[in-house]
């Protein structure tokens, strides 16, 4: 399913994110803090900062950008603490220019949001 789809450009943005998952299948969902790292309107590349078993489903939060529950699934972990996921669906621009405003990064420094949109 995901080798037909179009790869796009991953850029550079640096947000506080949030992981929230079930744990053991149970009700009980837990939550752990991560840094967005790139983003694209279908992967995201995440760094954790504790080590923690990650399912292989779980949601993305965006609690600076106001954005809630984008259904991820896991692609890889990787050796310097960076996990890569995919979304379910992709990502709106509108949602993608809330990130970039809300980023840490130099690079987004000057972007603004535009309100009537």
């Amino acid at each position: 399913m995901y080798d037909r789809e179009t790869q796009f450009v991953v850029e550079e943005t640096l947000n506080h994110a949030r992981i929230e998952y079930t744990e053991k299948g149970i009700m009980h969902m837990a939550s752990r803090r991560c840094m967005l790292l790139g983003i694209s309107f279908s992967t995201a590349i995440l760094g954790i900062v504790t080590e923690f078993t990650i399912p292989e489903q779980f949601c993305l939060d965006i609690p600076e950008a106001r954005i809630d529950r984008i259904g991820c699934v896991l692609k890889r972990i990787n050796a310097n603490d960076t996990i890569e996921a995919r979304f379910l669906r992709l990502l709106s621009q509108r949602d993608m220019d809330r990130i970039f405003v809300y980023s840490h990064h130099r690079a987004h420094r000057d972007r603004l949001l535009d309100l009537r949109a």
